[in-house]
């Protein structure tokens, strides 16, 4: 069983790996190159694919947060992810009157540190095959090897994959993910 878990590890640091760029490298995502000497929002404001995720950070008013010294790693959803909660609840949450609730499903996709692929991995492999991550907003989210990548999943029972890993920030790193994540 050891030797499987070995390998399993092995094999997750491997596929991860090829999306582990150097800092100075320029990734791209939703259209936009995601400079390491930017901090998350300078960076998410320019991608194409997180605009949803934008809007609803300026809403519940955390972009001096995101733009602090950090270290954070954020698991950002698509606006494609965003598009699949049930009707109506993007809207809902942007209202005045929910902004505790949208920064508390934001904030639940922030862990405090920089927790790269490798550093992952390596909690992963730690772990036994998984890893319990403390959010900043006090519930805990895990992060487990699948199909040769990593799958995160909520308190809810939900899940969401690592669709593009290490996009480098200067202050932490940012996870795409295919999925919002939601807190009990």
């Amino acid at each position: 069983m050891q030797t499987k878990h070995k390998l399993a590890s092995l094999g997750l640091a491997l596929a991860m790996s090829v999306a582990v760029l150097p800092a100075f490298a320029q990734v791209m995502v939703g259209g936009a190159s995601m400079l390491a000497s930017k901090d998350i929002i300078d960076n998410a404001v320019n991608s194409k694919d997180h605009t949803t995720l934008v809007a609803a950070i300026k809403a519940a008013g955390l972009v001096e947060t995101l733009k602090g010294p950090g270290p954070f790693t954020v698991f950002a959803p698509t606006n494609a992810a965003f598009a699949a909660l049930p009707a109506g609840t993007v809207d809902t949450l942007l209202k005045p009157e929910n902004k505790a609730k949208l920064t508390g499903i934001l904030t639940y996709h922030v862990v405090a540190g920089k927790m790269d692929a490798a550093a992952l991995t390596k909690a992963i492999a730690d772990g036994k095959g998984k890893a319990v991550l403390k959010t900043v907003e006090g519930g805990n989210l895990t992060a487990t090897a699948a199909g040769g990548g990593v799958t995160i999943t909520d308190e809810k029972g939900g899940s969401a994959k690592v669709t593009i890993a290490d996009v480098y920030q200067s202050n932490g790193v940012i996870h795409v993910v295919d999925k919002v994540l939601l807190p009990k």
